[in-house]
């Protein structure tokens, strides 16, 4: 598995037929099989490509939805300033 920033995350955003990967708790995760991701967009209000995890406190569903998915890496922390 392999560490990623923010930035490599990024690229992975599920955008014209791109690799769809979303971060949770530190966890990141292939969801590019997922119909509920389709274009890289939830429901027209998460992005793929990006960390998840405040946007998911507000959700109908905790991260047994990610149960069903690979864990490809983990998200690198940001430096402390």
């Amino acid at each position: 598995m392999k560490e990623m920033t923010l930035e490599e995350l990024s690229k992975f955003d599920g955008k014209k037929t791109r690799i769809t990967y979303i971060a949770y708790q530190g966890k990141v995760y292939d969801i590019t099989e997922s119909p509920m991701f389709e274009d890289g967009v939830h429901f027209d209000l998460h992005s793929a490509g990006k960390d998840l995890t405040e946007e998911m406190a507000g959700a109908p569903h905790g991260e047994e939805v990610f149960e069903s998915f690979s864990q490809v890496g983990s998200l690198k922390s940001s430096p402390s300033k």
